[in-house]
């Protein structure tokens, strides 16, 4: 017969809360800095989804029109040019994505104010994953060329499908 005896000892070890003073460290802390090179979990598989631009398919443009849907559209509208419902109701416009500017900034100042916001747009780092990011940069993109293409300079048969829409 085994007989198991535990102890409750760490029960009753000293123990401080956030913001409290502290004895054990040298600068009377409790909260301490993370030693230096110290990386997050994830962080690493996070920042390697980002560093390179994934191959355009058709797959990540349809993801990115359903995220742009589901996080942009309120703000940016259908079309990218900032005519959303909040617009509507009184909040800023956003930026129109046909802008010159826009239309000529690299796809990581894209990336950069979904992850960090801009102006009066909040960050959208906890609600996008990194490979969701690339995926909306994709359809803002695409959403750009729409808006700028010379309709004479598709095939025949793409204009007369267009011509032919109300």
């Amino acid at each position: 017969m085994t007989l198991v005896a535990g102890c409750d000892q760490m029960a009753r070890q000293p123990r401080a809360d956030a913001q409290e003073a502290s004895r054990f460290f040298p600068d009377g802390k409790v909260n301490q800095a993370p030693p230096v090179g110290t990386v997050a979990r994830g962080e690493l598989a996070r920042d390697a989804v980002l560093a390179e631009r994934p191959p355009l398919t058709a797959a990540l443009l349809a993801r990115g029109e359903e995220r742009y849907r589901i996080n942009c559209v309120p703000c940016h509208g259908l079309a990218g040019d900032g005519l959303g419902t909040v617009v509507q109701r009184g909040f800023p416009r956003p930026p129109d994505f046909a802008e010159p500017r826009l239309v000529q900034a690299p796809d990581r100042h894209f990336l950069e104010v979904i992850e960090h916001g801009y102006g009066v747009m909040y960050s959208y780092a906890a609600r996008v994953k990194p490979a969701d990011r690339w995926a909306i940069v994709a359809h803002i993109r695409s959403l750009q060329l729409a808006r700028t293409a010379d309709v004479k300079a598709l095939p025949e048969e793409d204009r007369g499908a267009l011509e032919a829409r109300p």
